[in-house]
């Protein structure tokens, strides 16, 4: 049997292997088979189509330059179902290197199933392996523009958010130093300037914070923590009162249950547990409760923020914790807290995996919307493989 009617022929059982691969990913590892399974199909039967297609020398040359694709009745024979698996991949968070390593794995499935299957020698099998590798290839190609193209429209989108953000409170330190030798010996006109100077400090300096944190992170350098025991308890309680304090509009609820005592680093959790409930509060719909929520079980301690209102749509709750994807709120993106640049959830997240524990949300129109982060007690910590150096990690 020739390689492209095998492939046709056995598209379930290699579909089965790309699954089996894709769940050994990370990002894959909690996703159903529907969604590991993605543009799969399309793919394969899209290279299929395009080994049975007649292709010229002339054509074949421009191919193999990424400059051309054999046409079928008008149309490119592959299609664009590389170019939808990849945005969908970027949508719940795989990196460019396991898209690749996807097709990497699939090419070798099929061949190796292939070989399996004991064909009969034929005259053209050369040429099917050559146009099998030049339809793989092109298909690869595809993706990968695509997701870059995506990652820097992502990038260039929030690059612009922080330099907005950033201008805000920069203007008003800037009106306020002008405004400060004019002011004499009007000792509370000049008290509230410096207020004002002092607050807007503050908000530049979450800012900056979240971004090297970012920084970090994506080097791969992990969010650093230093645990030590504490009770989980008593900071819960201070958020919660900053909170109700700081939004006194807003009804908040407090909720703590079980032992809360472990080896956690205890502003690390501050910043994580203060992400969320601001990300509640921003999002939340004003008539319902926020909801500070701890709970200790076991080995494991669970902190769940929960706040009512309209769901986070299903297509959004696989990447709501990547800082460069918004789904469709990139389109209309929510005007953020004074210092936050957007990537508070992405922070969480990496509070929570640095102390070896993990976040979930979950969001219903019945339920609301409720992330939940869950740690162990006596955390082991794993530092991540820095792409810098240690010194220059460690002046970061």
């Amino acid at each position: 049997m020739r390689l492209a009617d095998f492939i046709l022929t056995h598209v379930e059982h290699i579909l089965a292997e790309w699954e089996i691969f894709a769940r050994g990913i990370t990002a894959g590892a909690g996703m159903d088979s529907l969604a590991l399974r993605d543009h799969a199909q399309e793919i394969l039967l899209a290279t299929a189509r395009d080994m049975n297609s007649s292709q010229s020398i002339a054509q074949q040359y421009e191919k193999s330059r990424g400059r051309g694709l054999p046409q079928e009745g008008g149309r490119a024979t592959l299609n664009g179902a590389s170019e939808l698996h990849a945005v969908d991949r970027l949508g719940c968070g795989f990196d460019l290197l396991e898209v690749v390593s996807e097709y990497r794995a699939l090419r070798t499935s099929v061949l190796q199933l292939w070989r399996e299957s004991n064909p009969q020698a034929d005259l053209r099998d050369v040429d099917d392996l050559t146009r099998f590798n030049e339809s793989i290839d092109q298909s690869l190609t595809k993706a990968v523009a695509i997701y870059t193209r995506r990652v820097d429209q992502a990038r260039d989108l929030f690059l612009a958010i922080l330099s907005h953000d950033l201008r805000n409170p920069l203007n008003s330190i800037a009106m306020s130093a002008q405004l400060l030798p004019h002011l004499g010996a009007d000792v509370q006109e000049a008290m509230e300037c410096v207020s004002q100077i002092s607050t807007n400090v503050a908000v530049m300096g979450r800012m900056i914070g979240d971004l090297l944190d970012y920084t970090r992170t994506r080097l791969g350098a992990g969010m650093p923590v230093s645990p030590a025991p504490m009770d989980m308890r008593p900071l819960g309680r201070s958020l919660f009162d900053e909170f109700r304090t700081a939004h006194p509009d807003r009804a908040f609820n407090f909720h703590a249950d079980g032992d809360l005592n472990g080896e956690w680093d205890v502003d690390r959790l501050r910043q994580a547990i203060s992400n969320l409930l601001g990300n509640a509060v921003q999002h939340g719909d004003p008539n319902f409760p926020v909801d500070l929520a701890l709970s200790g079980e076991d080995a494991m301690v669970f902190i769940a923020v929960g706040n009512g209102g309209a769901p986070i749509p299903p297509g959004e709750l696989g990447k709501i914790f990547d800082p460069l994807v918004r789904g469709s709120s990139a389109a209309k993106p929510a005007k953020n807290r004074p210092g936050s640049i957007g990537l508070g959830l992405y922070i969480a997240r990496q509070v929570a995996m640095s102390h070896g524990g993990d976040i979930a949300v979950t969001s219903t129109q019945a339920a609301g919307t409720t992330f939940t982060i869950r740690l162990p007690r006596h955390p082991s910590i794993r530092s991540g493989r820095p792409i810098l150096d240690e010194p220059h990690i460690q002046t970061m």
